[in-house]
């Protein structure tokens, strides 16, 4: 799949693209455990485009600017009307 086809509520998206940016990582309250999360937004390109992707607690670290990465099981949000690509726990982050 390709960054260019995806819309808001696909799931089980599995794309390939680089990492072009990478955000300084924050912290945020989970309104569901109410555990501290560290969260950081990275662009990520293909040939066909770009898009954001979001990246939690240990991912952060696995990835830098540069970097080609594989994403399984990934799926498709709107933020703030901008759409973006998150992992999720179902998912998997690989550095190729």
């Amino acid at each position: 799949m390709k960054i260019n086809e995806l819309q808001t509520g696909m799931k089980r998206v599995d794309i390939e693209a680089s990492v072009v940016e990478k955000g300084n990582p924050r912290q945020v309250q989970s309104r569901y455990s109410g555990e501290t999360l560290n969260v950081a937004d990275a662009i990520v390109q293909d040939e066909t485009g770009t898009m954001k992707l979001t990246l939690w607690n240990e991912q952060i670290d696995l990835v830098n600017v540069g970097d080609n990465i594989k994403i399984e099981n990934g799926y498709v949000t709107s933020f703030k009307s901008e759409i973006q690509l998150n992992i999720g726990k179902f998912g998997k982050l690989t550095v190729l």
